[in-house]
């Protein structure tokens, strides 16, 4: 009986009737009341009324013993509580009214749980409601270490002293601007007649620390600030919330720098390649279904984005993975933080966790596979020096300290290498680069530190069985909050003693003047600067520029643009297979080592172009710098003439940012200001001298009828302004793109191989101010902006692991049109 009453009760309340035989008075059934009877019924009743005398129920009818609520059915408490999804299809539903389903948000009930339909608009806007509110309860909830509390009191306290705090009397301040630093906190306070103890802000946080000296003004400043407006923003005040800082408990809840570092370490090596060629698979379905999203609407889709399905999703051909001939100790530049390990202790080694989750405690490499074991020794001996130094550690909660980071790179031997990470003699060179911060340091006693830092090194070197190679030591300095210091960072190049005997030979090579060390890639010599970058291993990097020269069917007709070329490694190991490489780079000091490096191993045909890093400058080079050059050295009779780019779409560059600007949500405000005449007539300038240093002899009529692109750029991907001067160049018929972020690529690629939109549907779409987008997204909105131009298509990609025992994986991809 129970469960047919729950059956009726989930029917559409139709009217239950038996036409009974002519010599029997039709018993009546219960039904819903009038009222509630679907519109759709009314014809079915009025056909059986006349067919036998149906007795309409009275009050004499009902039985005593019954309720007046057990005469009819009760609805369904799920009765039109979801949207009819046949219906939201088709915009028709053949239930008609007796549908159990809503057909439209005017026939919407609510559920019994009180909520609404997720698919709803009102289901929207109530989970964006309790978002919003998880994340304003987040914010109220500002979890703040004891460390930190510390330094706060340290700080103003002077002389470094730390004195007990009593959390019960401090409070933190949320929404102040992020521009602010204590001292524009403490004026606000007093702007406000707040009295305190001591007050915390660091620039780059919306937080602020206030603590009190007695619960009077903590009562009345709270009064004062809760809800005060700065900067058309609210103060929310909440309490500091301790986090007990025990040894043990630290233990559990950090990782070590094994997990830290090499996640993968655990697994076979087989394991690894399988799961990062997963993960590279996963990227090529995400590129076909953005793909689809980011073509015009009414308008035929690409053919192999309609071939995805065929692939299992994928956008093209996943060839494989190419495993790394070297799995331990294969990487030559390693960067040591400085800081406290978890029992207090200065080392050098590896952060256990990210900054932004309270952990700054690093722990020594000694069981990371992917450092040499030079390396590792390096960071042993320059953690013995500091724990004597008079100059303290990095403090990244007090931002004050000076000894920052440990920078080791090695220059190998040319040759084959075997999978041996105790092989310290396949090392030729060693270049030290200590970073520390000069900031209110004295003069005298930093040389002092660094004479004896030298002379630690030296010895610790020649003390090492076999003796450790040492060949340049440099001294940067950076006061930044990040330890990624920019590359025009001060460098000093310190001499290196020579002898133990304590007397003043010293090292009077030209390291002094030229902080320099070499290595090889394909049998070429590489000369390395101490910011250059280079890839940290190189045997398996002789695979990736052999895949990618391959793939990009060179020959000696062929003209190799090598797009953020670096020191020049991809175009110099694939000069020899064509006839000119122009690499393009905008930073100095790298187009300078490839310049060098060019020199060094004899090589003729290729020649690099310089810019300064700015986005006014980048979209000039991509533009006619590109143009100039495919006019010089393309045959020029059987040439297509490129439309004029720097006048098809000139708010292009000005409306979209880079990518990683756009991931952050921060643009710079300098890139909606078009460019001066003058600096234009600067860049013109300087465009005619690298074309005049460029051209060819006259007497020599260019031959190259083939023109490939090779771009290899950072973590952020392409700028905007390059991917356009890539795509609407029609001679250039084959793009070979190496990525070491598959995400980044997958945004270039959607820019590239999606078709062009009309004039009507181009323009920002609004797209500005969105803080949680994705770059997949922002790269289909970008893609509505890009003139009008043949599109690229995918037709293969490879996984290189560069990274044995990370999650990390080089991608490479051929596109073609």
């Amino acid at each position: 009986m129970e469960t047919s009453s729950i059956e009726m009760n989930e029917l559409p309340l139709a009217t239950k009737t038996i036409t009974p035989p002519p010599s029997i008075e039709p018993i009546p059934m219960e039904t819903s009341s009038i009222d509630e009877l679907p519109s759709s019924d009314s014809n079915q009743t009025d056909s059986i009324e006349a067919v036998g005398e149906k007795r309409k129920r009275t009050d004499e009818d009902e039985k005593p013993n019954l309720e007046p609520s057990e005469t009819k059915i009760t609805p369904s408490p799920w009765w039109k509580t979801s949207l009819c999804s046949y219906f939201r299809r088709e915009a028709s539903c053949s239930h008609g009214s007796e549908c159990k389903y809503a057909h439209g948000e005017a026939e919407l009930r609510m559920k019994p749980d009180n909520t609404w339909d997720p698919t709803s608009e009102r289901g929207k806007k109530a989970k964006a409601m309790k978002m919003s509110e998880q994340e304003e309860k987040e914010d109220d909830e500002v979890l703040f270490t004891e460390q930190m509390m510390e330094s706060i009191d340290g700080d103003e306290g002077g002389g470094g002293s730390v004195s007990v705090v009593d959390l019960s009397l401090s409070k933190c301040l949320v929404h102040l601007p992020n521009k602010w630093q204590s001292d524009e906190l403490k004026k606000f306070l007093g702007e406000q007649g707040v009295q305190y103890k001591s007050a915390k802000k660091r620039r780059g946080m919306i937080v602020g620390f206030v603590t009190f000296e007695n619960a009077e003004q903590l009562q009345s400043g709270v009064e004062i600030l809760d809800g005060k407006t700065v900067n058309s923003s609210n103060l929310k005040i909440a309490d500091v919330l301790p986090r007990t800082f025990d040894k043990n408990d630290a233990r559990k809840s950090v990782k070590s720098a094994r997990d830290a570092v090499t996640p993968l370490a655990d697994l076979s090596y087989a394991d690894q390649l399988e799961q990062k060629k997963a993960s590279i698979g996963q990227m090529l379905k995400k590129l076909a279904r953005n793909a689809r999203k980011a073509c015009p609407n009414g308008g035929s889709l690409p053919q192999w984005v309609l071939t995805s399905r065929d692939r299992g999703g994928l956008a093209c051909n996943l060839e494989g993975i190419i495993e790394s001939p070297i799995t331990n100790g294969y990487r030559n530049k390693c960067e040591f933080s400085v800081g406290l390990s978890l029992q207090g202790k200065p080392t050098v080694g590896f952060s256990l966790g990210s900054f932004c989750a309270g952990v700054t405690a690093v722990e020594e490499p000694v069981d990371c596979p992917n450092v040499s074991k030079i390396a590792v020794q390096y960071a042993s001996i320059f953690q013995k020096f500091i724990e004597k130094s008079k100059l303290q550690v990095w403090n990244r909660f007090q931002h004050s300290g000076f000894w920052r980071q440990l920078t080791v790179r090695e220059g190998r031997k040319p040759g084959v290498l075997s999978n041996d990470e105790d092989a310290i003699s396949r090392i030729a060179e060693v270049m030290l680069i200590v970073q520390v911060c000069l900031t209110g340091s004295d003069e005298a006693e930093v040389a002092t530190e660094f004479e004896e830092m030298a002379k630690a090194f030296a010895e610790g070197a020649r003390a090492s069985s076999p003796t450790l190679p040492l060949t340049v030591l440099v001294v940067q300095n950076h006061s930044g909050i990040s330890n990624v210091a920019p590359p025009d960072a001060p460098l000093q190049v310190l001499p290196i003693p020579m002898s133990d005997n304590g007397t003043n030979q010293e090292q009077t090579t030209n390291a002094l003047t030229e902080a320099r060390i070499h290595d090889h890639i394909n049998n070429l010599r590489f000369s390395i600067s101490p910011t250059a970058f280079f890839q940290v291993n190189t045997v398996a990097a002789e695979k990736l520029y052999s895949v990618a020269g391959d793939w990009a069917d060179l020959g000696p007709d062929t003209l190799l643009f090598d797009v953020c070329c670096g020191t020049g490694t991809i175009g110099l190991t694939l000069a020899h297979r064509v006839g000119m490489v122009v690499g393009i780079e905008m930073n100095a000091s790298a187009v300078a080592d490839a310049e060098q490096n060019a020199t060094i191993n004899g090589i003729t045909n290729c020649k690099f172009i310089c810019s300064k890093a700015c986005i006014l400058t980048i979209t000039y080079l991509a533009e006619n710098v590109m143009s100039s050059l495919l006019k010089q050295y393309l045959d020029v009779t059987q040439m297509e003439e490129a439309k004029p780019l720097s006048n098809a779409n000139d708010d292009f560059d000005k409306e979209i940012p880079s990518t990683e600007e756009m991931s952050n949500s921060e643009h710079v405000a300098d890139q909606n200001i078009p460019p001066s005449n003058t600096r234009v007539e600067e860049l013109q300038e300087n465009e005619q001298k690298d074309s005049s240093s460029l051209e060819p002899e006259k007497s020599t009529k260019p031959q190259f009828k083939n023109v490939v692109a090779i771009v290899d750029p950072p973590r952020s991907g392409l700028h905007p302004a390059v991917i356009k001067a890539l795509r609407t160049h029609p001679r250039l018929k084959r793009l070979v793109y190496i990525s070491c972020n598959p995400e980044t690529l997958v945004a270039n690629a959607i820019e590239l191989c999606t078709p062009s939109f009309d004039e009507a549907d181009r323009g920002n779409k609004n797209y500005r101010g969105r803080k949680k987008i994705g770059i997949a997204a922002l790269a289909r909105h970008r893609a509505k902006s890009m003139p009008t131009s043949e599109a690229f298509r995918p037709v293969k990609a490879m996984a290189v692991d560069l990274f044995p025992h990370t999650d990390h994986c080089e991608m490479v991809m051929l596109l073609e049109r």
